[in-house]
């Protein structure tokens, strides 16, 4: 009998979050799984690691006792270098980050607290999923979530993620039976366009709220925005190589000599 994948399951809304609560029951359907996630909610976390406090682990039993499970005080990311330094007796054959609860899609992945989970696998050289579903509501419907991710983390199993790569995977909202299939995109040119509203405490000092507004720039039909906008699963393949390989030649041509 063929040995169960060993699947290490992380997320950055907390250990608790209905969003990880659905990946763990699907994740079981597929392999051994090992759950190492924050104590608390991690969103905009971006790849942010703790070094000015300590780090605490505490084994929980949340839902039943048939996956191990940990909860950690640190980031998403510090969550994944725990599990793989001191958690995991070997590598797990992928880590999956979510379900995020809300679009991780465009730039919103620089900020994320579920792709920076990801993409900290991938640097550990662990194939690595980070799923997310365009919805806020703490209480989604994580049915076509749930379907798609079992779909694809089945896929990406069987075939093999390519090195140095991390899938970014979003979900539409919409019921599973209006999701059109998946597309494997660019990601969309887009930014946030950002406004602090400036309040006062009864004490007369100043704090800030961050608001903004989603801008997508890009008008092609190959990007996740497209495709979530007209009911398609995105897959985005990013890599952690961050050099803009194109500019070294122009760069190259600059006399610092002058």
């Amino acid at each position: 009998m063929p040995k169960k994948p060993l699947i290490l399951v992380t997320n950055d809304d907390g250990i608790t979050a209905p969003g990880i609560r659905t990946l763990i029951t699907a994740m079981k359907t597929i392999g051994e799984v090992v759950v190492v996630a924050p104590d608390s909610p991690q969103s905009g976390m971006g790849h942010a690691i703790t070094v000015n406090s300590t780090l605490h682990l505490e084994r929980v039993t949340i839902d039943d006792d048939s996956q191990t499970e940990y909860s950690c005080s640190g980031t998403p990311a510090d969550c994944v270098k725990l599990a793989v330094r001191e958690i995991l007796k070997q590598k797990p054959d992928i880590c999956v980050s979510g379900i995020n609860h809300g679009s991780n899609s465009s730039i919103n992945v620089i900020y994320s607290g579920t792709m920076s989970a990801a993409l900290e696998a991938g640097i550990e050289g662990i194939p690595a999923i980070g799923f997310s579903l365009c919805d806020y509501n703490y209480n989604a419907n994580f049915e076509a979530a749930k379907h798609f991710a079992t779909k694809i983390v089945k896929k990406a199993l069987k075939e093999g993620i390519p090195k140095n790569t991390v899938l970014n995977v979003n979900i539409p909202n919409t019921p599973l039976n209006a999701i059109k299939g998946i597309k494997v995109c660019r990601q969309a040119k887009a930014n946030w366009v950002e406004e602090f509203d400036k309040r006062q405490t009864p004490l007369g000092k100043d704090y800030y709220w961050l608001t903004g507004k989603f801008v997508n720039l890009d008008k092609g039909e190959d990007t996740d925005e497209w495709a979530l906008n007209n009911n398609y699963v995105s897959i985005v393949p990013v890599q952690f190589d961050l050099t803009a390989h194109h500019t070294i030649q122009t760069l190259n041509s600059w006399n610092f000599n002058e």
